[in-house]
């Protein structure tokens, strides 16, 4: 391996192979040094880590790494209504994390809810004119292709 020494920039440059974090660019470096790896590995692997009833209801929104060497807080994001579920099993959540890492990585776990929006599908009520409806009967009756002309007659049939 050749080294150089480059006068003008105060560094010197290595010829040959390079390390891994040689070739990372700097922005990537600042993520990485943050626990930016922890925070991604919690992601995907977090039905294994909780459980699927747990991880139906929740997922973690960011990990804040507090020191370089100390445990850090992760959010959680709840559904309303789960909360209490998910309060019982927050140190099951952090000692199953922690043994993920082999290490002490997490030393508080916060919780923000969230609710969800469900839209029932059985009350919609499709109106249409009878004029539209016999424009549209008789533009069916032109289509050449019988499972598409028949699917259409079929969805006709659902307007009111």
């Amino acid at each position: 391996m050749h080294f150089k020494k480059s006068i003008n920039h105060g560094s010197f440059y290595i010829q040959g192979l390079r390390s891994f974090k040689d070739t990372v660019p700097k922005n990537v470096k600042k993520i990485l040094n943050k626990k930016g790896y922890i925070y991604s590995d919690i992601i995907s692997n977090w039905n294994y880590l909780v459980g699927s009833k747990i991880s139906k209801v929740s997922y973690p929104k960011s990990f804040k790494p507090i020191g370089n060497n100390s445990p850090g807080i992760l959010i959680l994001r709840v559904q309303r209504g789960n909360e209490i579920d998910v309060e019982y099993s927050k140190s099951e959540i952090m000692n199953k994390i922690n043994s993920h890492f082999g290490y002490k990585i997490i030393n508080k776990i916060n919780f923000e809810t969230f609710e969800v929006k469900f839209k029932s599908k059985k009350n919609i009520n499709y109106s249409i004119s009878n004029k539209s409806k016999n424009r549209f009967l008789k533009s069916i009756n032109h289509i050449k292709n019988e499972k598409v002309k028949n699917s259409l007659l079929k969805l006709t049939k659902h307007f009111k």
